[in-house]
């Protein structure tokens, strides 16, 4: 019986020794997960988004935060203008302007307005 007693002991002393031992081990770091594959984009979705586009004529019609008509060389264009439409300089009628657009189906959303300096004319020599 002393035997089987000592015997146990001696067991159950290695079993704890054993077990913080590989408690204090560091663990091996998972392995890093494979990149996903990229996925392209349909060629659909290239077409649905909005390109910018640009247009220069003579302001035929300006209203605040509304709207701006700009008559080209060919023909007379309308655009939305919004909260986020940037406008450089004073929008009067007869100015030169460059406006930058973004075409959506048939509507025109303006997202910039610039106002050509006006060139003096120099004094004529007598």
């Amino acid at each position: 019986m002393k035997k089987v007693f000592v015997v146990m002991i001696a067991l159950l002393t290695m079993v704890a020794f054993a077990s913080s031992v590989m408690a204090q081990a560091p663990a091996k770091p998972a392995p890093a997960p494979a990149p996903a594959p990229e996925k392209k984009a349909p060629e659909k979705a290239k077409a649905d988004k909005p390109k910018a586009m640009k247009a220069t004529g003579v302001v035929a019609g300006y209203e605040a935060g509304k709207m701006i008509k700009v008559k080209g060389k060919d023909k007379e264009m309308a655009f939305d203008v919004t909260g986020d439409t940037k406008v450089k300089g004073e929008v009067k009628d007869g100015a030169k302007v460059t406006v930058m657009y973004k075409k959506d189906g048939d509507k025109m959303t303006a997202t910039s307005i610039s106002v050509a300096a006006e060139k003096k004319k120099a004094p004529e020599k007598k």
